[in-house]
């Protein structure tokens, strides 16, 4: 995996990173494809926080 993979679906990246990724992004399958499969992880992450909000309350 690529090491900005990850951040990149995390939106961490700051806004130059952001813009040298994506260009990467345009000759690489690997990375399109990590992404794709990774797109739905901030959604599960949210929602466990929301989960572990209502635990505590």
């Amino acid at each position: 995996m690529h090491p900005e993979v990850a951040a990149y679906v995390l939106g961490v990246l700051d806004d130059d990173e952001t813009e040298r990724f994506e260009r990467h992004l345009d000759g690489c399958a690997d990375c399109r494809r990590e992404i794709q499969e990774l797109q739905e992880v901030p959604l599960a992450l949210d929602e466990l926080k929301q989960q572990s909000s209502r635990v505590d309350d």
